[in-house]
């Protein structure tokens, strides 16, 4: 697969400096046509009929709370599940296109990773994320690896660029609450 590395190396989308749980590997290649950036636990939906329209019906709320309840549930087991509990906490930078990040690993330009992380907002989120390294920059003790992301919908970008306009908010009230402290 050829890859133009300065054109994805573009800044689209806004960066935040973050502490998130995350795992990576890099991909064999005789996987890298089967891989698809996904959230924790998708799986497909079977066929089913049509629900009647509950419009008027007062229960309807409640119905809808209830759904939100045992969706959370659901996520959070599929998250410990899954693993996502036990990892550990990295520094990185983070984008809707891309992650840098510092490893002891050394890798090589065009590599394909697998990120395993958790993304916080309302609820935590488990993500596996692909992404190619465009750059490696050797440092004191380690590399810094940049990658762009790899086969994500718009619903995952959707989902990385909220989270990162959420941490840039939170970083604006937090300096202003120095500077009125000040």
């Amino acid at each position: 697969m050829e890859i133009d590395y300065e054109s994805n190396n573009r800044r689209e989308y806004s960066r935040v400096d973050v502490y998130i749980p995350l795992a990576y590997r890099r991909i064999p290649q005789e996987e890298e046509l089967w891989v698809r950036s996904r959230l924790s636990g998708d799986v497909m939906m079977a066929d089913f009929q049509q629900m009647p329209k509950m419009e008027d019906n007062p229960k309807l709320e409640k119905l809808y709370e209830l759904n939100k309840k045992i969706d959370g549930i659901i996520r959070a087991l599929t998250i410990q599940y899954e693993g996502f509990h036990s990892l550990a906490f990295k520094f990185i930078n983070i984008s809707g296109n891309g992650i840098k990040f510092s490893s002891q690993q050394h890798f090589s330009i065009g590599d394909l990773l697998e990120f395993k992380m958790i993304l916080t907002m309302n609820q935590p989120m488990g993500l596996y994320i692909y992404g190619y390294i465009v750059n490696v920059e050797k440092q004191t003790s380690g590399y810094f690896i940049s990658t762009h992301f790899h086969k994500m919908d718009d619903t995952i970008r959707d989902q990385i660029v909220r989270f990162t306009f959420e941490k840039e908010r939170e970083n604006l009230r937090d300096r202003q609450k120095e500077n009125e402290g000040i």
